[in-house]
């Protein structure tokens, strides 16, 4: 079963869909609402930069099931132009652009793993992870499911 969920971004309208079906994923594999909002405005930082610095691309969400924890992974991607210094734009301080003013720094800071692969004229890819640690309930039920 393919849980994964597209959301293609290309205005702002979009990012209701998007924080939605996060929010919903997020439920799904039992996080707090406090993590579900986290991981909601994640998605909308990054979506909101593929509106205002390339016009469209999509949002991918991915619900990941391991033994001992469970998470959501949001991966951003678009074909603009590509970030000149991923290290700058990972900088911290006020975002140049309208919106809640977190940008990718702030995007890093609300989830667990965060990566930005991005090359001139090739587009950018934003991927980032919340984990959820199962508690005892989970790993009883899960060591007792068969296969």
């Amino acid at each position: 079963m393919n849980d994964e969920v597209r959301v293609p971004i290309t205005d702002e309208a979009d990012l209701v869909p998007a924080r939605a079906e996060g929010r919903a994923l997020a439920d799904r594999q039992g996080f707090s609402r406090t993590d579900a909002t986290l991981i909601a405005t994640a998605i909308s930082e990054v979506a909101r930069n593929i509106v205002v610095h390339v016009g469209q691309g999509e949002i991918v969400l991915r619900p990941l099931d391991e033994l001992s924890r469970c998470g959501l992974e949001v991966v951003a991607r678009d074909d603009g132009p590509g970030i000149r210094d991923v290290d700058a734009a990972l900088g911290t301080g006020p975002s140049t652009v309208r919106g809640l003013g977190l940008g990718l720094p702030g995007a890093r800071r609300l989830m667990d793993d965060f990566e930005v692969a991005s090359s001139p004229g090739r587009g950018t890819t934003v991927t980032m992870v919340k984990w959820r640690v199962r508690d005892e309930l989970e790993l009883i039920r899960a060591r007792r499911r068969p296969g």
